[in-house]
Parts: C-alpha cells; sequence; structure tokens
C-alpha cells in the first residue's frame, strides 16, 4: 500500500482494466496453483476452479436470507446437509445448516448450547476445550460470554480424557472434541468423551471441520480412524467445512445437530420489527448463494469415487512426507497424524525450527509455523503429490543450512515466532499483535512484515525479546 489518498475514481474505468488491475494485486500472493502453499487453499487445478466458478455465479445474486423466496437454494442447502449427514453416519433425525465456514459453525454451537444451557438456569456457562482446539472456539467464548476451560493433551497430543472429566462442573454446557485437531492431525477421543457425555448428560461437539469430508473415505481406504461420528452416541452435533476438504468454494461449512430440538436453541426469531418477522437459522442476514449452489455442485460432481480417489491420493502423499521428514537426521514428526495434517520439529537445540521455515519460504514456501512446541505445519492435498520431491529437497537442504549458520535462529522471523512463542508476559504480546491489527486495518492498510527490513516491526520484537531475557536472567 502507498500514502496516495484512496478515493472512489470520479470516472468509472473500464471492465478490462478494472479485471487486469485486479489481476496484478495477487502478484505477491502465495504461489497455490502451484503447490508451494501448505495451508489455506484446497486448489484442484483451474478446470475444477472453473467449474465451481460456473455454479457459483449461476446463483451470485440469489440470497439464502429468505428460503422461501429462493426456494432453489434451500434445494441445495437440504440436499447438501443430508449428504453430510449419511457420509457422517447420522439418521433421519439429523439436521443442520448451511454456514459461511468453519468459525461460523463453531460459533454457533457455542450459542445454542448456552441458550440450551440457559433454559435449565444456568447463568455462569463453562465450555470444556482441549488445548488443541481451534481458536474459533475461544472466539466463540469471547463472542458469547461462556468461559473456556481447557484441558491438556496426553503424550500423543489428544485430549486428555481423565483430565477432561475432572473439568466438568455444574455449569458446564459442552464438551468439545476434535476430528482432527489442526496443529497435530489427530483424531481426539470421541467415543470416551462420547461416554462421558451420555453419563453426565452434557452435550458434545465434534469440530470435523477440516477433517468431516476427508476422514470417511481414509477410513474405506483401511486407515485406522477412531470413530467420530454420530455413531458415537454422546456425540450431539459435528461441524464440517464443505470448502475444505469438500473441495468447494470458499465460504461454505456445515453444522449438523442430532435432532431438531437441538438445532432449534441455534435460531434466532423475532417479531416485533417494524419491517415484518425475522427468522434466521444462524449468524448472517443475508446469506451469498453462490457458496450454498457451489458446495451442492461439488459434492454432486465429486461422487463417493471422486472423494475416495483424492483420498488416496492425499494419504500416499502424507505418508511420503512423514517417511521423509523421519528419513531427515535432525526433524521428528509431533505425534502420530491421522490423516493429512502434520507438524514436525527440530531434535537439535542448536537448530531453530523456525529458521528452517525462513529458509524454506527463500525458496518460494508459504510455510505455517506453530507453537508449543515450537514446529512447521503442512495440510497436504492433492496437489501436493507432484511436488513432494521437491519440498523434501528443500527441507533437508535448509536444515543443513541452518546447523550451518546457527545465528539464523536468531535473525528475522525466526527471532520473532521463536520469541514471541517464548515471552512469559501473554497481556503484553496481545498488545502488540493488537497494535499490528491497528496498522494493517487502519486508514493506511499497512502489511505486517516479520523480515529484517521492517525496523518498526523489528524494534516491538526486540523490546520484546529484551524483557524476556531480562525476566529469564532475574529469576
Amino acid at each position: 500500500m502507498t500514502n496516495t489518498k484512496i478515493v472512489l475514481p470520479e470516472k468509472g474505468r473500464s471492465k478490462q482494466a478494472v479485471l487486469e488491475a485486479m489481476k496484478a494485486f495477487g502478484d505477491n500472493d502465495p504461489d497455490y496453483k502451484n503447490g508451494k502453499t501448505w495451508s489455506l487453499v484446497y486448489y484442484l487445478g483451474e478446470r475444477y476452479t472453473q467449474f465451481l466458478n460456473d455454479a457459483s455465479q449461476m446463483y451470485s445474486s440469489a440470497n439464502g436470507l429468505n428460503p422461501m423466496a429462493f426456494q432453489s437454494l434451500k434445494r441445495f442447502e437440504t440436499e447438501v446437509v443430508r449428504m453430510t449427514a449419511d457420509l457422517l453416519n447420522g439418521d433421519q433425525d439429523v439436521v443442520g445448516i448451511m454456514t459461511s465456514g468453519g468459525t461460523e459453525s463453531c460459533l454457533l454451537a457455542v450459542k445454542t448450547y448456552r441458550d440450551m444451557a440457559r433454559k435449565k438456569g444456568i447463568k455462569k456457562p463453562e465450555m470444556i476445550l482441549p488445548e488443541s482446539a481451534h481458536v474459533a472456539w475461544e472466539k466463540g467464548a469471547q463472542y458469547f460470554n461462556v468461559k473456556a476451560v481447557h484441558v491438556p493433551l496426553d503424550k500423543g497430543y489428544r485430549m486428555d480424557v481423565n483430565k477432561a472429566r475432572k473439568a466438568i462442573t455444574r455449569r458446564t454446557v459442552m464438551m468439545l472434541g476434535s476430528a482432527p485437531g489442526y496443529p497435530h492431525g489427530v483424531v481426539d477421543p470421541i467415543e470416551e468423551l462420547g461416554a462421558i457425555s451420555l453419563e453426565r448428560k452434557i452435550p458434545l461437539h465434534v469440530d470435523a471441520c477440516v477433517g468431516g469430508y476427508l476422514l470417511p473415505f481414509v477410513e474405506q481406504l483401511g486407515y485406522p480412524i477412531p470413530k467420530f461420528d454420530f455413531r458415537v452416541k454422546g456425540v450431539t452435533s459435528i461441524s464440517a467445512d464443505t470448502h475444505k476438504y469438500g473441495y468447494s468454494a470458499k465460504g461454505a461449512s456445515t453444522i449438523l445437530y442430532r435432532n431438531m430440538d437441538i438445532l432449534e436453541n441455534q435460531m434466532f426469531v423475532f417479531t416485533e420489527w417494524p419491517g415484518g418477522i425475522f427468522a434466521s437459522p444462524g449468524l448472517l442476514g443475508t446469506r451469498p448463494g453462490g457458496n450454498i449452489a457451489a458446495a451442492w455442485a461439488a459434492m454432486q460432481a465429486m461422487g463417493k469415487n471422486g472423494y475416495l480417489e483424492n483420498a488416496k491420493k492425499i494419504m500416499d502423499t502424507t505418508r511420503q512426507l512423514i517417511q521423509g521428514i523421519e528419513s531427515i537426521d535432525g526433524l521428528e514428526i509431533v505425534g502420530k497424524p491421522d490423516m493429512s495434517l502434520v507438524a514436525y520439529r527440530s531434535t537439535s537445540k542448536k537448530i531453530g525450527i523456525y529458521a528452517v521455515g525462513d529458509q524454506m519460504e527463500k525458496r518460494g514456501w508459504h510455510i505455517d509455523r506453530q507453537q508449543k512446541p515450537e514446529c512447521l505445519h503442512a495440510m497436504v492435498t492433492p496437489l501436493h503429490q507432484e511436488v513432494m520431491a521437491q519440498y523434501l529437497g528443500d527441507l533437508k537442504e535448509s536444515l543443513e543450512y541452518v546447523g550451518a549458520n546457527p545465528r539464523l535462529s536468531r535473525q528475522g522471523g525466526a527471532a520473532t515466532y521463536g520469541m514471541v512463542s517464548k515471552v512469559p508476559f501473554r497481556g503484553m504480546v496481545k498488545k502488540n499483535v493488537l497494535n499490528m491489527m491497528r496498522d494493517m486495518y487502519g486508514p493506511a492498510g499497512k502489511v505486517v512484515d516479520f523480515s529484517e527490513s521492517d525496523n518498526k516491526q523489528n524494534g516491538v520484537v526486540e523490546k520484546i525479546a529484551r524483557l524476556f531475557l531480562r525476566f529469564k536472567n532475574e529469576r
């Protein structure tokens, strides 16, 4: 972004000029079309993308706000929900809606179970989450004033069942298990949590936003996937994103409940508005018709055979990734992933894994970094089969380069992520992150850069680092 004042043009530009300008805006975006991105995008090639665009464009002006007006969208939504319920072993009583994405699905579950609990007189609700739960659940806790009670993970990075049981109180309104958890790619012990759910009469939601449209097919391929869906009697709801491994257009997810008595608590109805009686099943009013239509189109075009074929390609590639990482001296996998999400870390105190990530980015890869423990993360899609050998080769070279140049672990992005992950003053970190957000969404729309060339940002990091080091030295 520049400091030039941005205003609405006096005269409209030609449509072709606008499209060319828009295309140029993406020059610095991650190169997901060539498999360089290991998160955010589930790309299946230009022909498939054009198919989704065609399906979306057909209903791009339609509005899912009023299902009685746009009956086409209601049919799409109903059939997506029914197909998903069948995939997740739900019976004919299972109901649900489509949402704008996994975050909305998670928020709705929090709202639903909070309101159910209100009917029982619970005024200070709590929900039990594994420490690996997606941050959308933290957002839900904050938005709907539900206390998040965090349960530690066991040695396999799964939710500790015994500690989950002990965390239950009279104020507990729901429990959560992930299938899988995003950070480590492992499925929480849903069957054990389901037994607790039935025993204590506490709703159990399964966050299968990532795995909902992949795990059923991975299981069909013969992989030992723990039961996580409606086969587990204690499970009361499941969220699954069609825009992830359902290969739909971005902006589409589902949330399913075991029966209407639960879903009813999610709905909003207001009867006193001068504009008329208003009812909505989810958070949004206007609901983009194109995303709903594209989700239906994706599931119809894929079919079970298409999903199964992609699942095989993904799992073959994931095994290649895991075996490749394990063959590199100095790296190890974090936990034992159940599907296609893999985290790995350095086994040497002299080699910072974030510095390895920096070197990988210099080789053109878009790398995700995680903390607790410090590691790098990769989410495998079918496209990665074509680039796996290159990725593993670059990874080995990057690790060797950092090993030969240990100072790199204290510079650039490695220093930023490493220091922020260790600083004990989490309030200070939060304040500085909020300042970054203010810069990004302020009038200038700045782009935050963790590179060494960003002096202002490094100043913040250096202050955090100095405080952290002083704290350590004074203990």
